[in-house]
């Protein structure tokens, strides 16, 4: 196994024949028949992605070893993202706060309103968004929609942070895609545990 400045982690076909528990042929012939995605060195070995090795071993109902899996969790909290968005600043920075303390390892954006949401979306494209529905400027079921409708931001997961109740509302978001509704006032602790779950399925 190997690891570069960036944090890649990649391991060599013996290693994966070793932690799949097979021989280091049959590692081979899974890169050559396509099951597990593989690069060549300019020397010819093949050296398969940490990713890619999980992925290929949770299809196939493999055990995982724990380190692999923590190894892995690790990186794409590193790499994952989260937009706060929410004109109430005293709140917005309560969530941003908690958030912080529980994922130290995401990247924590924030806005206070749509029309800034929308210029942090366009340069960062943060995986995760909460989104507050009544915001100043520009609504936030029309930002959803347009988060919906194009690859400019990154098709980021959306969870939608409201006071309101009105189920008219919350089923066309439902049905639009909208992942989760967190109801104000905010429960943190579920906010919190539904990131993680995200981050993990990122």
């Amino acid at each position: 196994m190997s690891k570069d400045s960036n944090k890649t982690i990649v391991y060599s076909a013996l290693e994966v024949a070793n932690i799949c528990g097979v021989v280091n042929q049959t590692a081979i012939n899974w890169i050559r028949n396509g099951y597990l995605k593989a690069f060549s060195t300019p020397g010819g070995q093949y050296r398969i992605y940490l990713e890619d090795l999980v992925d290929f071993m949770k299809e196939r109902n493999m055990k995982i070893p724990t380190e692999l899996l923590e190894a892995s969790q690790q990186k794409k909290s590193i790499s994952a993202s989260i937009l706060i968005v929410d004109d109430d600043r005293g709140l917005n920075q309560v969530v941003t706060k908690f958030i912080e303390k529980e994922i130290p390892d995401l990247s924590i954006f924030q806005a206070f309103d749509g029309f800034e949401a929308g210029a942090i979306m366009a340069e960062k494209k943060p995986n995760i968004i909460l989104l507050d529905l009544d915001l100043p400027g520009v609504n936030g079921e029309d930002l959803f929609k347009k988060i919906n409708a194009s690859e400019e931001f990154g098709k980021p997961v959306v969870c939608v942070m409201t006071a309101l109740k009105d189920e008219t509302v919350l089923d066309r978001l439902k049905d639009n895609g909208v992942e989760n509704f967190f109801i104000k006032p905010l429960n943190l602790v579920e906010i919190s545990d539904t990131v993680k779950d995200l981050i993990k399925s990122l």
